[in-house]
């Protein structure tokens, strides 16, 4: 059953990630552009962190949170980049409770040159075990 789990939430998973992915493609993206890539950014972590936690339960690890799925990935080696996912989570956490322009535009970089590569290597990773 935890096997079907990360590949039923990588299915999700590759969903939002391929939205993020065609919204990236967006040039000179408006205000409102920006903030859809912001919530698919958001869907998108939330769907990775919680198959990294599944499929480290798998390989048999207690995670319980985020953070612990980060740090217990970037241990086996399933992630890169560990400042880049802690920057990725903080990020995450600080657009999904308050909104204002300039940390939107700012955040929007992140995603674009930062979080969004280390969403594909983990993406790429997964595919190639399925």
């Amino acid at each position: 059953m935890k096997e079907i789990r990360w590949k039923y939430r990588f299915d999700n998973f590759s969903k939002s990630f391929k939205v993020l992915k065609r919204s990236l493609e967006i040039e000179n993206p408006s205000e409102v552009e920006r903030g859809g890539v912001i919530q698919f950014y958001e869907m998108s972590f939330e769907l990775a962190w919680k198959m990294i936690k599944d499929y480290l339960q798998e390989e048999g690890f207690d995670v319980k949170s985020p953070r612990t799925a980060i740090k217990q990935g970037i241990q086996i080696e399933l992630l890169d980049d560990p400042h880049k996912w802690m920057d990725a989570l903080e990020d995450r956490n600080l657009t999904a409770h308050t909104y204002d322009e300039e940390t939107a535009k700012r955040v929007y970089d992140s995603i674009k040159n930062n979080y969004y590569p280390i969403l594909k290597q983990l993406y790429d990773q997964l595919e190639a075990q399925l």
